[in-house]
């Protein structure tokens, strides 16, 4: 039991003033008759009913204090309790090149991966994790953190004009580990999602990862694409975009070697529905145990008091009115 208005109880002070209010006035409120000899009377002594009065006035501060009680709202409120979950470091190295754009996922390839990672990374409350996006470079998009609704702003407004084209997939890890490093967490991990082969950048995949198994993280490497054709964004003579089936390439070695040589897993995904499945056996291969305290609601708990306060007013006026009426 708690209550959510304690400094309420403040007002039982006002029991003072009425107590010292009732004591004057009926300290010399008894009725009385001039007689010339009161002997007669001598062994007459005051009736029960004299002192069930003062019972009125006790009932009267009863009833305010119930609902002094009622005031401070009385709660209910569960216990704590323990429970145990995962909290992990993880960076999701986004491929942002102008190949993301093809179109044999729905609406694209970019578009794909961004929907899945916004559902990973609201289902991983306990996690820091950060968004590094890559083509032609890298840059860190959001450093590591808890903040949710910061990861999923950046990454809806995610594009692949935002850097230069390309594909520089060892410089997208170096630049992840590089938020990892500073990470608290044990456990510690790169979801790369690519849908090409390295061709640019200073650190090549091989050199990147060496670092990550130095340090202790795993990479799991996602290859975006379908088997066969797909449908790729190029511009014309007149700088419009127009789409045109070519073969879909993924260095698909190279993916499986980097992931393999830290502890992690290559997965193809070729379309939204096999993206959707690697993300959430990520998700169940990503998990840590520590303990996590939860706190249960609370309810309000003050009717008792409430019915109370009115039965102390009802019997008060019950017995003024019946049993201790005045004449006048």
């Amino acid at each position: 039991m708690q209550l959510a208005q304690p400094q309420y109880l403040w007002l039982f002070l006002i029991y003072i003033p009425l107590i010292a209010w009732y004591i004057l006035k009926h300290r010399n409120s008894h009725a009385s008759i001039a007689l010339s000899s009161t002997k007669a009377f001598d062994k007459i002594g005051r009736t029960w009913k004299v002192y069930l009065r003062h019972g009125l006035f006790l009932l009267r501060l009863a009833a305010i204090g119930c609902l002094i009680i009622v005031l401070a709202r009385p709660q209910l409120k569960d216990s704590w309790r323990t429970s145990s979950t995962e909290g992990t470091d993880i960076v999701i190295a986004l491929d942002v090149s102008t190949s993301m754009l093809a179109r044999d996922f729905q609406p694209d390839r970019l578009e794909a991966a961004k929907n899945v990672a916004a559902k990973f990374i609201n289902g991983r409350e306990s996690d820091n994790i950060g968004l590094v996006i890559f083509a032609g470079e890298s840059l860190t998009g959001v450093p590591m953190t808890v903040d949710r609704s910061q990861l999923l702003s950046y990454i809806n407004g995610v594009s692949t004009d935002m850097i230069e084209d390309g594909t520089a997939i060892g410089d997208g890890i170096a630049t992840s580990l590089n938020r990892l490093k500073e990470g608290k967490a044990k456990s510690k991990s790169i979801i790369l999602l690519t849908d090409g082969s390295n061709n640019t950048g200073v650190a090549t995949p091989q050199m990147a990862a060496e670092v990550a198994k130095e340090m202790g993280v795993k990479i799991y490497a996602v290859g975006i694409g379908t088997n066969g054709m797909a449908d790729f964004p190029r511009l014309d003579m007149l700088g419009r975009v127009e789409y045109v089936q070519l073969p879909v390439v993924i260095d698909e070695a190279t993916l499986q070697s980097i992931a393999q040589s830290t502890g992690g897993k290559y997965f193809r995904a070729t379309d939204n529905r096999v993206l959707e499945d690697v993300f959430h056996e990520i998700d169940a291969l990503e998990k840590t145990q520590m303990d996590v305290r939860h706190f249960s609601h609370t309810e309000d708990n003050y009717m008792l008091w409430a019915w109370l306060a009115l039965a102390f007013f009802a019997l008060e006026l019950l017995l003024r009115y019946t049993v201790l009426r005045s004449i006048p």
